[in-house]
C-alpha cells in the first residue's frame, strides 16, 4: 500500500507571506523546492495551468529534488476548456491567434496548426520530468461548464487521445459527469482510456462541482484532492483561490474520515496521491502533515515519511 501526501503549489504568495512553513532565510525559488521536497514526496504545479510550462523549469524542478520525488502537472486552461487571454500563450505565437473582438480565446477559436504546436511545446516542457522519472499525472481540471453534451464530451475524449502517451488524471467540475444517470458511463470512459479518475473533495450542496466519488479506474493510480469545504465562499463572485474560494483549514475528525477512505481505496491501486488544495497560508502544509501522521497512528507509513 503506497500513498503519497503533498499540496498543489509551493510557492503561494499566501504561504510564503505566512512566514510558517518556510525556514528563516530560505528565500529563493531553488530553496524553497529543496526544502519543501525535505518535507514531501509530491507536488502539484499549477502554473501550467496559467501558461505554457517551459522545459527549462521543469530542468531546474527535477534537478533540484530527491530521488523518487513526483510532480503532477496541471494541463494548460486552454486545453481544459477554459477562457484564455492572448496573454497567456507563448509571445512568438500570439501573432498567430484570430481576431474575434473578444479579450479571451477559447479551444474552438484557435487554429488547428496551432493547437498542434500548443500541445507539441507542452509536452516537450514536461520531458525533463519524465525523463527523470518524476512526472507522475498530466492532471485536467475541466471547465465547469463541459458537460456530458456530445461536443464537450468529444473534446474531453479528444484531451484524453492528444495525452495517451502520458498518465492523465481527470478532474470534471460540471455535475452532470457523475450525475445518477452518467455516473457509470463516466467511470467506464476513464477505464477504457486508462484515465485516472479524480475524487475530489469539496463543499456540499455548491454549484460548480461534480459529485464526490470514490472509485479507481487505473490500477497504476488513484488521486484525492481536498479543495477544503468552505461552502460560503465557493462562488463568491470576484473570489480568489488561496484567500477565499479554498481557505479551508479541515479539523481532525474530518482528517480522519479522509483517512479511512484513502486507505479502502489503496488497496485497489498501485500507488494513492493525496492533494490538498486548501491553498491559503500554510493550511495545506500544516493539514497534509496531520494527515501523515493520522496514517502513521493507523499503522500505514506514507511515503512522506
Amino acid at each position: 500500500m503506497r500513498i503519497k501526501v503533498g499540496t498543489a503549489s509551493w510557492t503561494d504568495k499566501t504561504l510564503i507571506g505566512s512566514k510558517r512553513f518556510y525556514p528563516p532565510g530560505c528565500t529563493s525559488a531553488e530553496a524553497r523546492l529543496r526544502y519543501y521536497a525535505s518535507q514531501f514526496p509530491l507536488v502539484e504545479v499549477d502554473s501550467s495551468y496559467y501558461a505554457m510550462p517551459s522545459r527549462s523549469n521543469s530542468a531546474l524542478w527535477a534537478e533540484r529534488t530527491p530521488p523518487g520525488f513526483t510532480f503532477n502537472i496541471k494541463a494548460f486552461r486552454l486545453f481544459t476548456g477554459h477562457q484564455t487571454g492572448r496573454e497567456s500563450f507563448p509571445k512568438d505565437m500570439q501573432f498567430a491567434l484570430p481576431e474575434t473582438g473578444k479579450k479571451n480565446l477559447y479551444y474552438r477559436d484557435v487554429p488547428p496548426d496551432v493547437l498542434d504546436e500548443l500541445w507539441r511545446r507542452y509536452f516537450e516542457a514536461i520531458e525533463p520530468l519524465r525523463a527523470a522519472g518524476k512526472l507522475g499525472a498530466i492532471l485536467f481540471q475541466f471547465a465547469p461548464w463541459l458537460t456530458t453534451a456530445p461536443a464537450d464530451a468529444a473534446h474531453v475524449q479528444h484531451c484524453a487521445d492528444r495525452a495517451r502517451d502520458y498518465l492523465t488524471a481527470f478532474e470534471f467540475r460540471n455535475k452532470t459527469w457523475f450525475d445518477e444517470k452518467n455516473r457509470d458511463s463516466t467511470l467506464a470512459m476513464e477505464r477504457e482510456r486508462g484515465v485516472v479518475h479524480v475524487v475530489m473533495d469539496a463543499p456540499e450542496g455548491v454549484s460548480n462541482r461534480a459529485h464526490t466519488v470514490w472509485e479507481t479506474t487505473s490500477p497504476k493510480l488513484a488521486i484525492v484532492r481536498l479543495h477544503g469545504r468552505n461552502a460560503e465562499t465557493w462562488n463568491v463572485k470576484g473570489a480568489t483561490a488561496a484567500s477565499d474560494r479554498f481557505n479551508y483549514d479541515y479539523p481532525d475528525d474530518e482528517l480522519g474520515e479522509l483517512a479511512t477512505r484513502i486507505i479502502e481505496i489503496a488497496r485497489l491501486v498501485a500507488i494513492v496521491h493525496v492533494v490538498f488544495n486548501n491553498n491559503y497560508e500554510d493550511q495545506g502544509q500544516r493539514n497534509a502533515r496531520k494527515l501523515i501522521a493520522i496514517f502513521a497512528g493507523m499503522g500505514i507509513t506514507s511515503e512522506a515519511e
